[in-house]
């Protein structure tokens, strides 16, 4: 067996020469230099401190060697090495800050923008004014009541004791639905009021009747500022034993304060409408002026042309003939009823001008309401 070969010299070993090391450090260091980004830099630590790398395989020749060559060698290696660990946390460093820099100035945020592209949106102020309305009343004890839009005329003339010539019925007025042959004289309408709602309740429930009917009507007018063809109503209908028109006006007076201020008035002036026995105008107070500026010339109210009044809507007692048509006994039972256009009511509350804004369906005009329950 042959001694150990004590005199064998390290620097034979091709790998392990000086110069070898130098050029496997500097290739190295030249490589982490020229690395552009960090994924350039990440596969440039791979190909020089990963485990097939250059100097990797060089420091595996060093456990061929004796003892006595190892410590030379290795010193020689390690310094090597630590250059270019060293040498990558430094270009690693300067390459993440300039990545940050760059994101600085790429994805900066320019807080002065507006911070939502969708802008809110906004109930509109028909259904917010009209649940308000029903609010009043639900607290009152009325009950919601709902009907068709499309509906018998028999509910909608008929049993409201329209005489079969009565103006309403026309053309000008109504629109008819035609059959499948193309007839007008079909029987069915679009309402042209919420009435039809009362009469469906009166048939459906047994006295007393506390209700209040909301919803969209129909009529052939033209669109204008004042005028549109599909617009809404809201009305009540009270049957009960010894209901009087103090009764109504009671019910009017506390409508009117819950939606337009404590302390606000109304008068009745004598009408005709054929399904009320008798029938009157309502006329609220003026909101603005509050009737101080009637015989104020030094005060004009452009609201109410300083009348002091406002038209809000037709009411009456229920003619017993509608009260016959839905089976009640107008002998034992007696009622109330009131309309107004809830169009009508938001230009009053919130000086809308023109109502065709409301119809629109412009974002601009609903907005200002608010998302208000």
């Amino acid at each position: 067996m042959s001694a150990p070969n004590k005199s064998y010299d390290p620097v034979e070993v091709e790998a392990l020469k000086p110069e070898e090391i130098e050029r496997m450090r500097d290739e190295a260091l030249a490589a982490f230099g020229a690395a552009g980004d960090l994924d350039a830099l990440h596969g440039a630590k791979i190909a020089h401190t990963g485990p097939t790398s250059p100097l990797s395989l060089a420091n595996r020749e060093i456990g061929a060697l004796p003892p006595q060559a190892k410590a030379e060698a290795g010193k020689r290696v390690g310094m090597a090495r630590g250059a270019v660990n060293k040498a990558l946390a430094a270009r690693q460093a300067e390459l993440e800050a300039e990545r940050d820099a760059r994101v600085l100035v790429e994805e900066a945020v320019d807080v002065t923008l507006p911070y939502d592209r969708t802008p809110a949106g906004a109930r509109h102020p028909l259904t917010t004014f009209c649940e308000r309305v029903e609010d009043v009343f639900v607290a009152m004890g009325y009950e919601v009541a709902e009907g068709p839009e499309v509906e018998a005329e028999w509910f909608n003339f008929d049993a409201l004791n329209f005489e079969p010539d009565h103006p309403a019925r026309a053309m000008q007025d109504t629109f008819f639905v035609q059959d499948k042959n193309g007839k007008a004289d079909s029987g069915v309408v679009l309402r042209t009021h919420t009435s039809p709602v009362q009469v469906r309740s009166m048939l459906d429930r047994e006295p007393p009747v506390y209700v209040i009917c909301p919803g969209r009507v129909y009529r052939t007018d033209e669109l204008d500022a004042t005028h549109t063809p599909v617009f809404h109503q809201v009305e009540l209908l009270a049957i009960d034993e010894g209901l009087t028109m103090a009764d109504l006006k009671g019910t009017l007076d506390h409508m009117v304060q819950a939606l337009f201020g404590a302390g606000m008035s109304t008068r009745l002036r004598p009408n005709y409408f054929p399904f009320t026995e008798p029938s009157a105008e309502m006329d609220m107070q003026c909101y603005v002026c509050r009737g101080e500026s009637v015989g104020n010339p030094d005060r004009p109210c452009r609201t109410c042309s300083s009348e002091g009044w406002i038209e809000l809507g037709g009411c009456g007692m229920v003619n017993p003939r509608v009260l016959i048509a839905a089976g009640i006994d107008p002998e034992k039972y007696s009622g109330f009823a009131f309309g107004f256009g809830i169009e009508r009511m938001l230009m009053f509350r919130h000086n809308v001008e023109d109502m065709r804004d409301m119809v629109e369906g412009d974002v601009r005009f609903t907005r200002p309401f608010g998302m208000e329950i």
